[in-house]
């Protein structure tokens, strides 16, 4: 006889201008059942210190999280950054399908965020409108680019370039920055050779001379 498995509940947060997530919580566990919970949030832009607290009341009635959706990169990125499985929902409600490619297809309204959790291996290259967020490694051989931002939930060692287009005030951010090539717009150079700082997030950015510097990045850039 094959025992199935419990079905998984889902807590839904409110829409941020209906009301508040922390005002209405009790209300919403008076609906469910000890055991694991999908966590929607909606289009609230959690940290990690923020989902620690809710997970904290929910475990305190026997609730556990098993995985966590947004529609903001910031609560998908510190769900990640607390070990949750996480995925982000595009506000028109689907979600976004992301193909490792040389080229992707053309719109007339570019996508603000292109989302992709997998590690990128040698000779595969993502390559986004907008900004781009992974979740995930980028191998020797890979590529990663972007017309905005390129952020990186993981070690960056392939080549990266962000403002593909031209946009000079485009970044680059990764948990590991060590990339065989860095470009933002028409600057180019060369990651860096030292060992980087453990749990130090850095940054690429084109400085006043029109050089690329990196220095540490603000954990904003990653907890909301």
């Amino acid at each position: 006889m094959e025992i199935s498995e419990p079905e998984i509940q889902r807590l839904t947060l409110p829409w941020c201008r209906e009301a508040n997530w922390y005002e209405s919580l009790p209300a919403k566990l008076n609906q469910l059942e000890p055991g694991p919970t999908e966590l929607d949030c909606r289009d609230w832009q959690l940290g990690c210190k923020d989902l620690q607290q809710l997970s904290e009341m929910l475990e305190k009635t026997g609730i556990t999280i098993t995985r966590i959706q947004a529609i903001f990169r910031e609560t998908i990125v510190s769900a990640a950054a607390l070990g949750y499985q996480s995925y982000l929902v595009p506000q028109q409600g689907s979600h976004t399908k992301v193909t490792s490619s040389d080229t992707q297809p053309k719109s007339n309204t570019p996508p603000k965020l292109l989302f992709h959790e997998g590690t990128l291996r040698s000779g595969d290259h993502l390559s986004a409108e907008g900004d781009v967020l992974l979740l995930g490694d980028v191998n020797p051989g890979a590529r990663i680019s972007a017309g905005g931002d390129v952020m990186v939930w993981g070690r960056l060692r392939g080549v990266a370039h962000a403002g593909q287009d031209g946009d000079t005030q485009a970044k680059i951010v990764a948990l590991q920055l060590r990339p065989l090539q860095l470009r933002i717009a028409d600057a180019v150079a060369r990651g860096p050779e030292d060992q980087p700082q453990a749990g130090l997030a850095e940054e690429a950015r084109i400085d006043e001379g029109g050089a690329i510097m990196i220095e540490p990045a603000s954990t904003k850039k990653f907890n909301g």
